[in-house]
């Protein structure tokens, strides 16, 4: 397995997990990513009232579209935590991730995920937020750096060799 890739942690006194997660993961050196909970919402407005998968799925895509913009994969991802507003919508939730997850997990190496149900979100109609976390590869990371070392290097040369005259 590359070591850009998390690997999963399964204690060998654990059972399977009872979903689409993982017990646990290591993620490789690196950057964090930390993504703020995404709702059911496109742009400005909720999608789909009263549907948890329609809006199950909107904000999955959303978490994509910011890990995406930080340079990360969905694969990358080794964390994420929901909230749902109603324990009946767990099975609306589970299938709408079913759906999903193959497309964004491709590998099958889903991350762990904590599933809390909560009294309400800050919008009434929304049913899920969905937070995650994901590691930047250090390759990547370092790769976009070179620039600013240099300069915050060059100072400290110039300083030592004033010194030494």
């Amino acid at each position: 397995m590359p070591p850009t890739i998390p690997r999963i942690v399964t204690p060998k006194r654990f059972g399977p997990p009872l979903g689409m997660y993982s017990h646990g993961m290591v993620a490789p050196g690196g950057e964090i990513v930390v993504v703020a909970g995404q709702v059911g919402m496109d742009h400005q407005r909720a999608v789909a009232v009263g549907d948890v998968g329609a809006q199950t799925k909107q904000a999955l895509e959303n978490v994509r579209a910011i890990v995406e913009a930080a340079g990360c994969t969905m694969g990358q991802i080794v964390r994420l935590q929901t909230f749902l507003t109603h324990a009946e919508d767990i099975p609306g939730f589970m299938a709408a991730r079913g759906e999903v997850f193959p497309k964004y997990f491709p590998n099958g190496a889903y991350p762990p995920n904590t599933l809390l149900v909560v009294s309400r979100l800050v919008q009434p109609e929304l049913l899920v937020e969905i937070e995650a976390m994901a590691v930047k590869p250090a390759a990547a990371a370092v790769g976009k750096r070179p620039a600013a070392r240099a300069r915050a290097a060059k100072p400290k040369a110039a300083k030592k060799a004033s010194r030494k005259r």
